[in-house]
C-alpha cells in the first residue's frame, strides 16, 4: 500500500476552486465547497491523508512537508486552476523526485491527452470515476493494468488504458464523514445561503437533465442518477451527527436530489426522524404536495438553478424547464416557507441585451431569498463548449475562464452582445436585484431578528464591496 496524499493545492486567496465547486473562480462572497470527490477515494485508502489547501488557508511549506512523506499524490484539479496546479505539483516533486503524482477531475477526464503533454510533472490522470482507479494505484497495481488511467509507459509514450465501469452499487462506497472528521475542520467551509457550520455530501451521481453547460453529468458523473439508498444515507446522517455535533445544517450536493421524487420523499421521513435541517440542489419544478414533505421533515432550503428567465434561452441549453412551471414552483416554495437560493447565468446561446433584462425582471418577480449570477462558463467536455468553439463565440484570449487574479470573466461573446456586455451585465443584475426598496427592508428584517444573520450579512457586504472593487480594477 503506498502512503497517499489527497490534496486540493494552494490558489488564488478566496478563489472557489475546490473539489466540489461547480464554477471554479474568486467568487463575489467567499465560500468552500467539501472536497468530497476528493474525500470519497481517501475514504477507500488505508490511512490516507486528506489536504484541502484553500480553506486552511495553507501554503507550499505545509503541502511539501506532507508531500515529503508520501509516495503518492492525488490532485483535483480544473480547467481554470490547472495551470496553477501543475506548478504545484512541479514544486512537491522537486521537493521528493520518487513521488508519484496524479490528477483527477473533470478537466483531465475529457483532455488526458492534452493534460499528460502539458504537464510533463504528472504520472498519470484518472478519467471519469475514480474512486476505485486511486485505490488500485495506491495497492501498489502496475499502470498497465489500471482501467481507466492515461499514463506515460518507460519510453515516455502517452497510454490509454480502457475505460473504468461505471458505479452501479453506490451503497458500496464508504462515507465521507469520518475522512472530514479524521482531516477537515468543519468550520473552515461556509457557504452564504448555508447555516454554519453545515457539512455537504452525495447521496447520488449523475443527473437526468441535459444542460448544455452543465460540467459534471458531461464528464464524470454521467446522465443515470445513481444512487444510495435512503437508508445507507441515513446512517451517515446519524453518523455525523454523532463525529460534528455542531453542524447545524446538512447539505446534499446531487445535482439534481429532486430527480427522483419518492427516493427524495423517503430520505426526508428518515431526516425528520432525526430532526435534522437540511438543504439541498432541486430543479425548478418539484410538485407542491413533495416540498411539503419535504418541509415537514426539515428542509429549509432549496438551491434552484434557474439560468434565464427566457423561455428560448432555457430551450437553447436544454434545460427542460418552462417559465410558469418554475414560477410556480417558486410560489409553492414562498407560501411553504422554503427559502430558495437562485442561482442564474448571463451569456448562454441566444443572449441579448434585452434577454439580460428579462431574466433580472424575472428573478425580482420571483424573489428567491438569495440569488447567484454566473458568466456562461464552456468547461470542455461539454456540449457548450463545443458550441462555442464551432461557432467561434469564444476565443483564445479567454479559454482559460478566470483572469490572473482568478475572478470569472466573460469567456463568451456575440456579433450582437461583447464580452465586456455580458461581463458589466452581472453586476446591473446584482444592483436591480438587490438594491430594491423590498428586498433591503427585508434583509434589514431578517438581520434584526437574527445576531448571527446581522453578522453574515455584514461580511458578506463587505467581502461583495471588495469584488467589485477587485472587478473594477482588472
Amino acid at each position: 500500500m503506498m502512503k497517499t496524499l489527497f490534496l486540493q493545492p494552494p490558489s488564488f486567496d478566496g478563489f472557489d476552486g475546490g473539489a466540489g465547486s461547480r464554477y471554479q473562480a474568486k467568487r463575489e462572497i467567499k465560500s468552500f465547497w467539501y472536497p468530497t470527490w476528493l474525500a470519497q477515494p481517501a475514504a477507500l485508502v488505508k490511512d490516507s491523508v486528506l489536504i484541502d489547501a484553500p480553506p486552511a488557508r495553507l501554503g507550499m511549506e505545509p503541502v511539501i512537508k506532507a508531500a515529503k512523506d508520501s509516495d503518492l499524490v492525488v490532485m483535483h484539479t480544473s480547467t481554470p486552476s490547472f495551470a496553477s496546479d501543475v506548478k504545484v505539483a512541479q514544486a512537491l516533486k522537486d521537493a521528493k523526485p520518487s513521488l508519484k503524482i496524479g490528477l483527477v477531475g473533470a478537466k483531465v477526464a475529457v483532455q488526458p491527452n492534452e493534460s499528460l503533454e502539458r504537464a510533463p510533472v504528472i504520472d498519470f490522470v484518472a478519467r471519469n470515476e475514480f474512486d476505485f482507479t486511486i485505490k488500485e494505484i495506491a495497492d501498489g497495481r502496475d499502470f498497465k493494468d489500471v482501467d481507466g488511467i492515461s499514463f506515460r509507459d518507460a519510453n515516455g509514450t502517452i497510454v490509454h488504458n480502457r475505460e473504468r465501469a461505471m458505479i452501479e452499487n453506490m451503497d458500496s462506497l464508504p462515507f465521507v464523514t469520518p475522512v472530514y472528521h479524521r482531516n477537515l475542520r468543519i468550520e473552515d467551509y461556509f457557504i452564504g445561503y448555508l447555516m454554519h457550520p453545515y457539512i455537504s455530501i452525495y447521496t447520488g451521481r449523475g443527473c437526468k437533465s441535459r444542460c448544455t453547460f452543465c460540467l459534471w453529468p458531461q464528464t464524470v458523473g454521467g446522465h443515470r442518477y445513481r444512487t444510495r439508498s435512503p437508508q445507507h444515507v441515513a446512517e451517515e446522517i446519524r453518523l455525523a451527527k454523532t463525529l460534528f455535533p455542531q453542524v447545524r445544517e446538512f447539505f446534499f450536493d446531487d445535482d439534481t436530489f429532486t430527480d427522483d421524487l419518492p427516493r427524495a420523499e423517503a430520505i426526508a421521513r428518515e431526516l425528520g426522524k432525526m430532526g435534522v435541517t437540511w438543504s439541498c440542489n432541486a430543479k425548478a419544478n418539484v410538485p407542491r404536495e413533495t416540498l411539503k414533505v419535504l418541509r415537514d421533515n426539515g428542509l429549509r432550503l432549496l438551491l434552484v438553478g434557474y439560468e434565464s428567465g427566457n423561455q428560448q434561452i432555457l430551450h437553447n441549453i436544454k434545460k427542460g424547464m418552462r417559465i410558469e412551471v418554475a414560477k410556480q414552483f417558486t410560489k409553492d416554495c414562498h407560501d411553504l416557507g422554503i427559502k430558495i437560493h437562485g442561482t442564474f447565468i448571463l451569456g448562454l446561446p441566444g443572449e441579448t441585451k434585452e434577454t439580460i433584462q428579462e431574466t433580472i425582471r424575472f428573478a425580482t418577480e420571483i424573489n428567491p431569498h438569495t440569488l447567484q449570477v454566473s458568466l456562461a462558463a464552456p468547461y470542455p467536455g461539454t456540449f457548450l463548449h463545443k458550441q462555442a468553439t464551432e461557432n467561434g463565440w469564444l476565443d483564445a484570449s479567454n479559454a482559460e475562464l478566470i483572469d490572473e487574479h482568478g475572478i470569472q470573466i466573460a469567456p463568451l461573446h456575440y456579433p450582437h452582445l461583447s464580452h465586456t456586455e455580458i461581463f458589466d451585465s452581472v453586476e446591473t443584475f446584482y444592483r436591480k436585484f438587490y438594491f430594491r426598496a423590498p428586498k433591503i427592508a427585508s434583509i434589514v428584517n431578517e438581520m434584526v431578528r437574527s445576531p448571527q444573520m446581522m453578522k453574515r450579512r455584514l461580511r458578506e457586504g463587505v467581502e461583495f464591496f471588495h469584488f467589485l472593487r477587485e472587478r473594477s480594477a482588472a
